[in-house]
């Protein structure tokens, strides 16, 4: 069996290098969708836009009728009729307006909710590779700022670019209409215009992306300073971290300069065309007015005709801006939806053909290989098996690969060659609540949530949600936990804050600790699980772990020796190499071997 790994690093991943045929085709393909659940705000908008869109069209209809017909007929009794019957249709078209901001103000916030909530869900189908191939302060940023940029574009500019659309076409049928040689004139700098557009809007979209990058960037970077802030200050080095954020900040402001340049770029070229249009239908419509062949009141008319199709134009210059800012965002939400976890669960079929039926086997290597980046291996061809309620030791130099190897134990990666069988199945057969029920591993660096010890050690665990704290006390004492309880002042009901100093790293490998132990799994895996616990604490969690159930496997990761001087079986990783060790004395001589070669 090979599994190649799944390069996740979205940093190499570059959706906006596809080749589109067309940037309007690209964006309905992509928008679309994402409206699929507001079919009835869309459909309110759309009306609403064609109330708008009919109000632009027939005033300047009206207007030129009153000019050709009452004003120059002086007829003031049929002016203000008609003006009466402008002022209706101008209301009209407001409330249009209002219902149109109101509906797709709804939409845009409601598509913020649900993009977000998918894209959560997706970070949480992906494996452990792919949070160690991508900082956290990126993906906050492509849930937080990207998703916002889709926002702003389906609630303010989406119905409008739809509505310039609508209103540009339909005034452009009317120009032509009205007269077809004026209207070509009125149309020329306006073809000029859109080519112009066409041939800027890819650069536009790269130039936004880049900047929606670097963004991500110095999010990474501001986590990072905050996250390590001890160590920064415990070295003195606030100067390194203020350099790093310093270039960070730089490159955002290059890139965001050049996004907003990108932004505003289509304007001036929509100002100048419609500016060009307006002066020469203005002198050839005087012409044609000295030939009898226009009215004054047409020409006033068709004025406003040109002046409803360059605004429109003008604005839609911004919102193109907008749409390329939006499918960049798009792009950097879509790298993450689109990424498949390559950690698969097997159908039984597949998993279970050819596996071994060794007697009293829980797990079992079998010519298994591991690489975190191609061509490199961590691990090369092992091959062990774990008994049922034996304590196994993995000891050896720094790098090694012990805790590698328990990673793949507990199915955090797949290996790269080979089969990892649990109970005689390919571990990849297992859905993954079913494989951490039996597999509990108490990693070197425990992660708690904010909340109280009570939430923490039940995280993940539905069998005691219900439980009174009285009733979860008298669990915790039949697994012999309540001493470990009792390092905590108010038990646990004790507030634990994630990222604070409320409670001390030893104590946060306890809850750690009592959080594995509680769901009794058939294999426990613990990865310098004492590392930060004091001698005292530490001899309890040794008299706990000997007092697990017998048909519970152990398997122990420690640097120091007197935490693995009770295991039934040691195994010394080095060099991608799992060397089957035997007794005490042995692995100590491995280990002293391995540390005069080096």
């Amino acid at each position: 069996m090979k599994n190649n790994m799944t390069d996740y690093s979205l940093a190499k991943t570059d959706l906006a290098k596809e080749k589109e045929k067309s940037v309007l085709t690209t964006a309905w393909r992509r928008l679309v969708p994402l409206m699929a659940e507001e079919k009835r705000s869309v459909a309110i908008a759309l009306t609403a836009i064609l109330v708008n869109s009919a109000v632009s069209l027939v005033v300047p209809i009206i207007i030129a009728h009153i000019v050709d017909v009452y004003i120059m007929g002086k007829d003031f009794h049929g002016v203000l009729l008609f003006s009466v019957l402008l002022a209706i249709i101008f209301i009209a078209g407001l409330v249009s307006s209002y219902i149109q901001i109101l509906n797709m103000g709804g939409m845009g916030r409601r598509l913020l909710f649900n993009l977000r909530n998918k894209i959560f869900g997706k970070l949480q189908e992906l494996p452990v590779s792919f949070f160690n191939a991508n900082k956290a302060g990126d993906l906050i940023s492509r849930i937080n700022n990207d998703t916002d940029k889709l926002n702003q574009f389906f609630s303010q500019a989406l119905m409008q670019f739809v509505s310039n659309i609508i209103l540009i076409i339909s005034t452009g049928i009317f120009i032509i209409f009205i007269n077809f040689r004026l209207g070509l004139v009125a149309l020329l700098p306006a073809a000029i215009a859109l080519l112009a557009t066409q041939l800027l809007s890819p650069w536009v979209k790269r130039t936004s992306l880049r900047s929606l990058r670097s963004l991500g960037g110095m999010s990474a970077e501001i986590q990072e300073s905050i996250n390590n802030f001890k160590v920064i200050v415990a070295f003195n080095r606030l100067d390194y971290f203020r350099n790093k954020f310093k270039e960070s900040n730089e490159i955002n402001y290059s890139a965001s300069v050049a996004a907003g340049v990108a932004s505003n770029i289509f304007n001036p070229i929509y100002v100048l065309a419609s500016s060009l249009a307006q002066l020469t239908v203005l002198a050839y419509g005087i012409y044609l007015i000295t030939l009898g062949q226009f009215t004054v009141g047409l020409l006033i008319g068709f004025l406003l005709y040109v002046n409803n199709f360059y605004n429109p134009l003008r604005q839609l210059a911004s919102v193109w801006s907008s749409l390329q800012l939006a499918l960049a965002g798009l792009d950097r939400i879509s790298e993450v939806l689109d990424l498949e976890s390559d950690l698969k669960t097997m159908s039984e079929k597949k998993a279970t053909a050819g596996t071994p039926a060794t007697s009293g086997t829980v797990l079992e290597f079998k010519d298994v290989s591991f690489q975190y980046t191609p061509g490199k291996d961590v691990l090369k061809n092992i091959n062990f098996s774990l008994q049922k309620g034996r304590t196994y030791a993995l000891v050896g130099p720094t790098g090694g690969g012990k805790t590698t190897t328990a990673s793949l134990m507990a199915r955090l990666y797949d290996p790269t060659l080979g089969t990892i069988y649990l109970e005689g199945k390919d571990i990849r057969f297992y859905e993954s609540a079913e494989r951490a029920k039996k597999i509990g591993f108490i990693l070197q660096e425990p992660f708690l949530f904010n909340g109280t010890v009570r939430e923490n050690i039940l995280y993940g665990n539905g069998n005691y949600n219900n439980y009174t704290n009285a009733e979860l006390t008298t669990m915790l004492e039949k697994a012999n936990l309540t001493k470990l309880l009792a390092r905590f002042s108010e038990g646990l009901d004790t507030k634990v804050v994630s990222s604070g100093d409320a409670i001390s790293l030893g104590q946060k490998q306890l809850i750690a600790f009592i959080r594995a132990v509680l769901r009794s799994p058939d294999i426990l895996i613990l990865d310098e699980a004492t590392a930060n616990i004091d001698t005292v604490t530490e001899q309890l969690l040794e008299e706990i772990i000997s007092n697990l159930p017998k048909k519970t496997t152990k398997v122990i990761i420690a640097h120091r020796l007197n935490t693995i001087e009770n295991a039934d079986d040691i195994f010394f990783i080095n060099a991608g190499e799992v060397t089957h060790a035997g007794s005490m004395s042995h692995a100590i001589n491995m280990l002293l071997h391995e540390e005069r070669q080096s």
